[in-house]
């Protein structure tokens, strides 16, 4: 298990950037495949992107493709968001969740470590 803290969340227009953060802790970090996933109020969690332990596969929602980059640093235990061209429908809660298999599930129960979120509101 990591633990997981994001930041970076805030108000923004739309068409505005934001990079959102996630520092995990615990020396294993670079043998996760690591995630973010939102959540909008009344819907169910979904996933947003996905990167593997190399940083070298991403995978992205349809909904994000184009806008969003997933990074990670794996000397420093952290996976990164940047979020640009931002629209009103990306705000929701963001959180960051570490999957400890080589999968590329994108379901949430794959991932067995959560962050608490961080909200992201982008206003039209």
């Amino acid at each position: 298990q990591v633990q997981l803290v994001e930041s970076g969340g805030g108000l923004v227009q739309a068409g505005d950037s934001l990079r959102l953060s996630c520092a995990a802790s615990g020396r294993t970090f670079s043998s996760y495949a690591m995630g973010w996933f939102r959540q909008a109020p009344g819907k169910e969690r979904e996933f947003v992107a996905a990167i593997d332990w190399s940083g070298e596969s991403t995978d992205y929602a349809d909904s994000v493709k184009g806008r969003f980059t997933i990074s990670r640093d794996n000397t420093k235990n952290t996976v990164n968001l940047q979020m640009n061209s931002l629209k009103p429908e990306d705000t929701a809660v963001y959180y960051c969740a570490a999957r400890n298999d080589p999968s590329g599930s994108r379901h949430a129960w794959a991932f067995g470590s959560w962050g608490q979120g961080t909200q992201v509101t982008v206003s039209s």
